[in-house]
Parts: structure tokens; sequence; C-alpha cells
């Protein structure tokens, strides 16, 4: 009797256990032929060759069983993160994180000391940027605000750099301007903070933000910790609240495509009115939602994604603070479908945007053309056609046949600059 029922349980153990299906099958294949690159797989096979774009060691992982684990939303001390991006990285390769995506706020500065650290775990870098924008409601009788769109790149990063860093650097000047006007409503109120200190905690070349604000008022003894500073003074529309110079949300979601990124809003259940903004902006574009957190999904955006025909992410949006509940680097569980739906998305995006960039550069082959092209990688000194394979080795065959390289090899190869 006992034998029966012991086998009666395994039967239903059995019987539980899911099977995986076809379309569960082919997503996981191209989502690690996608991280890997394995010879053969979705990247082709020259990555190994070129450790900055993909390290040799990530193929180690190729045949692994282990779940492959996306990060698609972190920051580091180039905004208002806590950690260099070498920690970071590091920290993300701790918590099995293989492919991170750092979407600092309103900055890509801190991509290549990413992609460099990187090379050293095995681990893929999404470059990625944290846009502050501003979203104003057609109808009179809505209110302004700021809302925070992701962009991610291919490795190559963003084409027409130029035109995305004038966007970036605009924003960053109008931190300046506002977190001066913050410190002078904190005087107004005796609660003084010096900008020195607040520079300092943000470091050199940083842009301060509310959070840097925050800290230099824990320093000064005006609140106990960041919360009560955020919660009583600091909150959008609190006392010492003050805007930036923030461009509007449609036009920074048009800006991304057209230099070959992929949008996506950020933390949608923080605002005001996420229902009028994603309907706003998914007509200007709008690629994505996060939708996913440490908790699962967050309750109506999901809905809302489906009726809008938008990607569903995630990401832990991991600062570093060391505080308790903070949500953990690679803590945000996403399926191999969503991640699926993410890259077959991307990957057209991006692969047009470096076919534009290539181009550009046999058009025009410069040193500065060239920078567009390696800014965020440091390749070895090869020749064209070894440049092109390192740019590509991340790309399908069939996306290589979509560009037509032979074409673009071939006009590479015409130019003296690569003698």
């Amino acid at each position: 009797m006992g034998n029966n029922s012991r086998s009666k349980n395994k039967c239903k153990g059995k019987s539980k256990k899911r099977k995986i299906t076809v379309e569960q099958s082919v997503a996981l294949s191209y989502v690690r032929d996608w991280v890997f690159a394995s010879s053969g797989g979705g990247g082709g096979g020259s990555a190994a060759v070129f450790d900055d774009f993909l390290p040799s060691q990530a193929l180690n992982f190729a045949s692994s069983p282990a779940q492959v684990v996306f990060d698609l939303h972190s920051h580091s001390n180039h905004s208002d993160g806590y950690l260099s991006p070498s920690a970071l990285v590091e920290r993300a390769y701790k918590q099995g994180v293989k492919v991170l995506a750092l979407t600092d706020h309103d900055t890509m500065n801190g991509i290549p000391e990413a992609v460099e650290a990187a090379s050293k775990y095995g681990m893929r870098i999404i470059p990625g940027v944290e846009i502050s924008a501003l979203f104003s409601p057609s109808r009179a009788n809505g209110s302004s605000e700021v809302v925070h769109i992701l962009a991610y790149y291919s490795p190559c990063g963003p084409s027409r750099h130029d035109e995305l860093e004038c966007l970036l650097s605009s924003i960053r000047d109008g931190r300046y301007h506002r977190a001066k006007n913050i410190l002078a409503k904190l005087t107004k109120l005796k609660l003084p903070v010096k900008w020195e200190c607040v520079a300092e905690i943000a470091g050199e070349g940083v842009a301060p933000g509310r959070l840097h604000i925050a800290r230099a008022m824990v320093k000064a003894g005006h609140v106990e910790d960041i919360r009560q500073a955020f919660n009583k003074y600091l909150y959008d529309d609190g006392p010492a609240y003050a805007v930036g110079s923030e461009p509007s949300a449609e036009k920074v979601v048009e800006l991304i495509r057209s230099t070959g990124g992929v949008s996506a809003l950020a933390h949608p259940w923080s605002l005001k009115n996420p229902v009028g903004v994603i309907s706003a902006l998914s007509d200007a574009g709008l690629d994505a939602i996060e939708v996913y957190r440490t908790d699962g999904k967050a309750a109506g955006f999901s809905e809302l994604a489906d009726a809008h025909g938008l990607i569903k992410i995630g990401g832990s949006d991991f600062h570093g603070k060391g505080k308790k509940g903070e949500a953990e680097l690679g803590s945000v569980t996403l399926s191999v479908t969503t991640l699926y739906n993410f890259l077959k998305m991307g990957q057209p995006i991006w692969c047009n945007a470096l076919k534009d960039m290539l181009l550009n550069f046999a058009d025009n082959p410069s040193d500065s053309s060239l920078e567009s092209i390696i800014r965020f990688a440091k390749l070895k000194e090869q020749g064209c056609c070894n440049l092109l394979d390192a740019c590509t080795s991340w790309l399908s065959d069939d996306e290589k046949k979509s560009m037509n390289l032979d074409e673009i090899r071939r006009k590479l190869s015409g130019h003296s600059f690569f003698r």
C-alpha cells in the first residue's frame, strides 16, 4: 500500500511538471544565441576575437542550463547611482546577470567603462540611457509631469550620436540650474545646503539630481534619511521642488527611434496620469513599457501594454544605495518569451542603425565618423574587414545578409584610411 502511494505521488509530481512549448523552445534558442553568439548561432563566429563586443568567456556559458538573466535598468555614479560602472558590473556578475543595460540618467558616459569591465566576466552590456522628459497633456485640465524614458542601443551605440548628445547635454545643463533653484528654496525654508557639498556628492562632471541634494540634506542634519528628504521637501511639486529643462516626451521618443534605439517608458506606476502618458507616447512611437518588478507584474500595466501594442519589460532600477528594500540586480524575473519579444523588436532597429553608421563612414571616412562606430568598445588595430566583423559580431547570418555586408565591405576597402 505504501509503495503504491509513493508511486501515485511520483506520477502526480510528473504530471505537474510543465513541458516547454515549441514557442518557448524557439525563444530560448534565440535568446541564448543572442547572449552568447556562439559559432553558428545568432551572433556568427567572429565574436570571440573581439572581446570588447562579446567576451570569449561568454562562450563557456553557451551550453550551460543556467538561467539567462537580463537586467534592463541600472544606474552608476555617472548619474545618481552609488557604484562605479566597473563595480556595478562586478556586482551584477555576482548576482548571476549575463546581460546588463546601464541606463544612467541623461548620460551615456559610463558605458565604455562598463563594457571594459564586462569583458572580464563574460557579460554583455546593452548601452542605454534614461532620459528625463516632460509630458504635457493636450487637454487644458491635465497637468504636466516629468516622465523617464529608457533608450536601448546596439553594442555600437546610437547613430547620429551628436544629435542625441546635444539633447542629453541640454538636459544635464538644466539639472545644474534646477539644483541651484532647489537649494535656494531650501534656504528660504531655513534648511541651507552648500552647493559645494552637493557637487562633491555628485562627483566631478556629474549633473546633480534630487538624490544628491537629499544626501546633502542628510549630511547637513536637516533630515534623518533620504526618504524623509523626498517625502517632506523634494517630491514632485513639493516645497523645495524645481523643474529643469526637459524636452517633450514625444520628442524624446521620436529621437530615440531616429538614432537607432528602442524606447521604453520607465516605472509608469509612479506617474500621476499613466493612462494619458502611455496613450500619447504610444502614438509617438513608444516601443515598450516597464511592467515587471520584483513583486511580479504591476497591476493594470500589462493590460495597458496589450491595449497599445507595447512590449512588456522590466528591470531592477538598481542604484546601490545599500538600503533595505532596494531591488537587487537581476532580481526582476523576465521570462524567455519576454526577452525574445524585446530582442526580436530591437534587432532590426539596431541593425539598420549600424548599417547607417557604416555607410556614413564609407562616404565620410574620418576619425569622428569612426569614433561614432567604436565609441563603446576598444577594438584592436585591424583592417576594414576585421573592423566590420567586429561591428557585426552580434548579428545573425540572416541579418548580415539583409545589410548587404559585401557591398559595405567593398566600399570600406576602397579607402586609404585602412591601408
